[in-house]
């Protein structure tokens, strides 16, 4: 005689809300957070209290002067700040952040002991993972967004409102500097699938939450140095990380749309793969922590 739990339903287990309010709760969450809020207050602590912070914006060509150098653009106001925190950021703080989020999933489940107790609860195995990466990209979504709120409301206090001048030449209207910057924040956003789903593999893989998120850091600084080797030529375009910077196109008088549209198709897709492994992997995977 079989007897069926009426109340039970596999689509009720460990919804998105219950995972996003549990990994709100967790300490690293709030350190990344506050991370990202400190760093456009470091820089301009740097840049107004520093040995060089009297030359203000007169000409020259030094850091904060309004030289054409994108550093040197920064102290010309609150669009340019943004874009300076952005560069600042993209190359390795997001990305420790984005692998962290997704790398520190299923391992510390696996290394709390309780990841086993999870899918006794029962909780479906693809339903976790779904669960777990939806509410990683959302926290890597939201600090993102963090970053560049802050560096807007911490650039526009300290340097003022004044257009988005690209170091490739010309002005923008406040209306074009809006879109320049959505557009860039939105392509360093895709950027991050690649370290973000090689951590969640990693993570899958693993029981050790420093393990996931360490692989997939040295993994892309190591693709990040076989990228800056000239003589690869054209087999560096096959690195997903040699598209890091292609946001710069969208500095240009016309935006470029090339290289973002090839390495957001390239991230986008090794993502993908990358997830689909995991699923495969951990349908098979024998939980024994």
């Amino acid at each position: 005689m079989t007897i069926k739990n009426a109340s039970y339903s596999s689509a009720a287990t460990l919804g998105i809300r219950v995972e996003f309010i549990r990994q709100v709760k967790r300490r690293r969450t709030l350190v990344a957070f506050l991370l990202v809020i400190a760093l456009p207050l470091i820089v301009v602590a740097a840049v107004t209290l520093g040995p060089s912070a009297g030359g203000g914006g007169g000409g020259g060509g030094g850091f904060g002067d309004g030289g054409l150098d994108l550093i040197g653009l920064a102290t010309s106001g609150a669009w340019n700040f943004t874009l300076t925190m952005l560069l600042f950021s993209s190359g390795f703080l997001l990305l420790i952040i984005a692998a962290m989020f997704m790398g520190d999933t299923v391992a510390s489940e696996a290394s709390w002991s309780t990841l086993r107790y999870l899918l006794v609860a029962p909780v479906p195995r693809r339903r976790l993972l779904r669960s777990k990466a939806i509410v990683g990209l959302i926290l890597i979504v939201l600090v993102l967004l963090t970053l560049v709120a802050a560096s807007l409301l911490i650039g526009a206090l300290a340097f003022g409102t004044g257009p988005l001048t690209s170091p490739l030449g010309g002005a923008l209207d406040s209306s074009e500097s809006m879109q320049r910057i959505a557009l860039i924040t939105l392509y360093i956003g895709v950027t991050l699938l690649f370290p973000a789903g090689f951590a969640f593999l990693m993570s899958v893989l693993t029981d050790v939450p420093l393990g996931a998120v360490g692989v997939a850091v040295v993994t892309v600084i190591v693709l990040n140095i076989l990228g800056a080797i000239e003589p690869l030529g054209d087999l560096r375009r096959l690195l997903p990380t040699d598209y890091g910077d292609s946001w710069l196109a969208a500095l240009s008088p016309t935006i470029g749309w090339n290289d973002m549209a090839l390495g957001a198709t390239f991230n986008i897709v090794v993502f993908a793969l990358l997830m689909a492994i995991a699923v495969i992997h951990f349908d098979r995977k024998d939980i024994v922590s």
